[in-house]
């Protein structure tokens, strides 16, 4: 999940400043899906599986059942949730408050937190 959530942060990265080829919609659905395979990755580390689910909040509130320690900034990119589905499927006639490099740092950063999680993991584990 780790390295499918790095191949849409680096997707996302190409398209901050490109705002003419990529759409708020595509650059939202590759930040959704960035957070939340990461945030899959978390929970299978946290409880040993995921939910089948594409809604941030939920997955969010899944590791804070499991007591895990979120950070607030992280909670921020719950902002992406309709990404998900509903702008990949239908055209938004709004404009978006997104802030692409914002939302790419913070992409960046939850998937540096996972993959320290990943190796203190493997560690433990001896691998």
């Amino acid at each position: 999940m780790v390295d499918i959530a790095r191949r849409d942060l680096r997707a996302l990265q190409g398209m901050v400043a490109d705002d003419e080829t990529f759409s708020d919609e595509v650059f939202g659905f590759h930040a959704q899906q960035a957070v939340e395979k990461a945030l899959k990755a978390w929970l299978c580390l946290a409880v040993g599986d995921y939910p089948r689910v594409h809604d941030l909040e939920d997955l969010f509130r899944r590791l804070q059942d499991a007591h895990q320690e979120v950070p607030v900034s992280f909670l921020d990119l719950i902002e992406l949730v309709d990404f998900a589905v509903q702008y990949r499927y239908q055209a938004s006639e709004e404009e978006w408050p997104l802030d692409r490099d914002r939302v790419c740092a913070n992409v960046a950063a939850l998937l540096e937190s996972v993959d320290a999680r990943v190796a203190e993991a493997e560690r433990r584990s001896g691998r």
